[in-house]
C-alpha cells in the first residue's frame, strides 16, 4: 500500500513524534521545546497510558496549544482520537507552525507514524518531520530486550542518548555501539538533562539517506549487516548496476506481504535503468512510498543504496532478492 501526497511538503505542517521508554526524559525535552526561543509556535499532543494524566501536569505553562490524550495508548486504541484531535487542530492552523506528539513510554511508534499516511486528509495537511527517540543511558540496559525499546530505536530518525552525565564514557560508547547495530542511519545526539540544540530536532525534514551518509560516509562503503544478540538488526545493500523498477517493486511488495510486521523501516536511494533522476523509496511496515527525487548531479556516483531495519532479518535471502532486481 503506497502513501504519498500531491501537496508540496513545504505547504504541509511538520510533525515531530517524540518517543522513548519510561523515564528517558521525554517531558523534560518537551519543556525545552516549548520554552526555547526558536521562533516557532508549537502545538503539542501529550499521550499517557491510564485514566489520570501526569505528564500534562508536568508540562510548563505556556501559550502553546497543548492537548492531552489519556484514554489509552496512542499506538493502539486511540488512533481515531488522534486523527480527530489533529483534525480539530487544523481548523486553527494559522496559530502554530509545528506539531509535536509525545507518546507514552510504552508506545510502538509505527502506528503513530502510519496515521499520517493512511488518513487521506492528514496526508495532505501534515508531513512527518522526524521521529525523535530518547535513550536513557543510565537504565536502558535493564529494558534492552523489551519490544518497545527495540522498536523505538528502530524507527528513530534522531536518537538522543540522554543522561550522559550519569554513565562512564566506556559505558556510553558500549550502548552507542548497540544502538548503532539496530539503527545505523539515525542522527545521533548525546545529552545531559535532555539539553540538545533545537535545530537538531525541529525542521530536520525527517529521514534522508544522504544526511546519514554525511554523518558516516563509510556506512555504505560496502553492503553489510549488523549482527548482535538482539532480534532487531539492520542490513545495508549496495548495487552499482542500475535496477529494474518493476522487479524491485514486485520484490518489495512480496517482502512486505510476507514479512511486513517484522520490517520496521526500509529506506533507499535507487538508480533506475534509463532514468536520469534518483528514485527515493521508504516503507513503514506494510506501507510503501516511492517517487522520483532529483536528477543525478554531474560527477555524482550513481548507485543504489538501500537500508532495511527489522526483526529476524534473513540477510542472505534479502541480498539475493535485492540483487535479482538488477536491470
Amino acid at each position: 500500500m503506497a502513501f504519498s501526497s500531491s501537496v508540496p511538503a513545504a505547504e504541509r505542517l511538520p510533525v515531530t513524534v517524540l518517543t522513548g521508554y519510561l523515564g528517558a526524559g521525554k517531558t523534560t525535552l518537551l519543556n525545552r521545546i516549548l520554552t526555547h526561543e526558536h521562533g516557532l509556535k508549537v502545538a503539542v499532543i501529550v499521550n499517557e497510558f491510564g485514566e489520570v494524566g501526569i505528564d500534562n501536569q508536568l508540562v510548563v505553562d505556556t501559550d502553546e496549544e497543548i492537548f492531552e490524550m489519556n484514554n489509552g495508548c496512542i499506538c493502539c486504541t486511540v488512533r481515531g482520537d488522534l486523527i480527530r484531535i489533529i483534525g480539530n487542530l487544523m481548523k486553527r492552523r494559522d496559530r502554530f507552525d509545528h506539531l509535536v506528539i509525545e507518546t507514552t513510554g510504552l508506545a510502538d511508534p509505527a502506528p503513530v507514524i502510519q496515521t499520517f499516511f493512511v488518513d487521506e486528509d492528514l496526508r495532505d495537511e501534515l508531513r512527518l518531520d522526524a521521529v525523535v527517540t530518547l535513550v536513557d543511558l543510565k537504565h536502558v540496559e535493564q529494558h534492552w530486550d523489551t519490544e518497545e525499546v527495540q522498536e523505538q530505536l528502530a524507527f528513530a530518525d534522531v536518537l538522543v542518548l540522554n543522561k550522559a552525565d550519569l554513565v562512564s564514557d566506556a559505558d556510553r560508547a558500549a550502548i552507542e555501539r548497540r544502538v548503532r547495530a539496530i539503527n545505523p542511519v539515525a542522527r545521533l545526539l548525546t545529552s545531559h538533562n535532555a539539553d540538545v540544540p533545537m535545530q537538531e530536532l525541529l525542521g530536520v525534514e525527517a529521514f534522508e539517506l544522504e544526511r546519514a551518509l554525511s554523518l558516516d560516509p563509510g556506512f555504505l562503503a560496502e553492503e553489510h549487516d549488523h549482527e548482535h544478540d538482539d532480534a532487531v538488526s539492520s542490513l545495508a545493500l549496495v548495487e552499482d548496476r542500475p535496477m529494474d523498477l518493476e522487479k524491485l517493486g514486485s520484490w518489495i511488495s512480496d517482502l512486505v506481504a510476507q514479512r511486513g510486521p517484522d520490517l520496521f523501516r526500509m529506506k533507499g536511494i535507487i538508480q533506475l535503468a534509463g532514468k536520469d533522476e534518483r528514485y527515493v523509496l521508504q516503507s513503514v511496515h506494510m506501507l510503501i512510498d516511492g517517487d522520483f527525487d532529483r536528477p543525478w548531479k554531474p560527477g555524482e556516483r550513481r548507485r543504489t543504496e538501500f537500508v532495511i531495519i527489522g526483526r529476524d532479518l534473513d540477510a542472505d535471502g534479502l541480498r539475493a532478492g535485492f540483487h535479482a532486481c538488477v536491470a
